[in-house]
């Protein structure tokens, strides 16, 4: 799979944290109210935004499984929930935090989900949770996730799936053949196949449908203006037109005209989708 800077997972936490869709976290919340112990499985746990985010909806006992096959993120995760926490104990295989009145017990581990998913869903525990994941994998891996969901009856909660809805405003007369070559590149092999890109989240309900889970979805954009968000929209737009760029899909004088137009952008929105699939059971 493609890696990721843990100063990009940085630069975009704090929007993550405030697009993702109150009411579907909530709902996923009460899924879970008054157990004691809740244990949940993260993919792709990058730098551990997923489980700052989800930590204080999740009750006063957590034990989490944080996976990613990149060690410099698991070691970006140690780091940050450390520093995140009121106090932190690291006892090497586990790292103990204390957060308001939670205690939550943090394992990580490195895994390949292409070759390794199964095992990893056999200790998934209760929850198996991921953050703007699906969109890097294929239609295949996606209904072979599912499957070995269901055989489990484990249920998922994902946030922040990218849905390929862009604007930008004052609109750039390339925006349309822009996003159209990012679209292509997002198809690219990510380490699963061929990825889903735009199509994951519906392809990811319909497969639960069939499964037979009962499936929430909400929108959970990124809703960006400058300047407070200027440094995040800078860096989306170096990445957009070096994806596209690498298509040669869009004349090179049309490009760095759009690229240079971020300067001038004011607004911006980037579409996201919010899943909660629960076995029916």
């Amino acid at each position: 799979m493609s890696g990721f800077s843990p100063e990009w997972l940085a630069l975009r936490e704090p929007v993550d944290h405030r697009s993702r869709d109150a009411a579907l976290a909530a709902l996923m919340a009460d899924v879970f109210a008054g157990r004691e112990t809740v244990r949940i499985t993260d993919l792709g746990c990058g730098a551990g935004s997923n489980l700052r985010a989800m930590a204080p909806l999740l009750g006063r006992d957590q034990a989490w499984t944080l996976v990613d096959h990149d060690p410099r993120l698991l070691d970006a995760a140690r780091e940050r929930l450390s520093a995140w926490a009121d106090h932190a104990e690291d006892r090497g295989d586990v790292l103990i935090l204390g957060k308001a009145e939670s205690r939550i017990a943090v394992r990580f581990r490195q895994a390949d989900l292409v070759a390794g998913l199964e095992p990893v869903l056999d200790d998934a525990g209760d929850l198996v949770t991921a953050a703007a994941l699906f969109d890097l994998v294929s239609a295949a891996w996606i209904d072979r996730f599912v499957a070995a969901l269901a055989a489990r009856d484990l249920p998922l909660y994902t946030v922040l799936t990218y849905d390929g809805v862009e604007t930008r405003e004052p609109a750039h007369p390339a925006d349309g053949a822009v996003f159209k070559a990012f679209h292509h590149h997002q198809a690219t092999d990510k380490g699963f196949g061929p990825s889903a890109g735009p199509k994951a989240a519906a392809l990811m309900a319909e497969a639960f449908a069939r499964a037979g889970y009962v499936v929430r979805t909400a929108a959970s954009p990124w809703r960006l203006s400058a300047p407070a968000d200027f440094a995040l929209m800078r860096s989306l737009s170096e990445g957009i037109a070096g994806a596209a760029r690498e298509t040669g899909l869009v004349d090179p004088s049309d490009l760095t005209s759009w690229e240079r137009a971020t300067a001038s952008i004011t607004k911006q929105t980037v579409g996201h989708l919010d899943i909660l699939a629960l076995p029916s059971r």
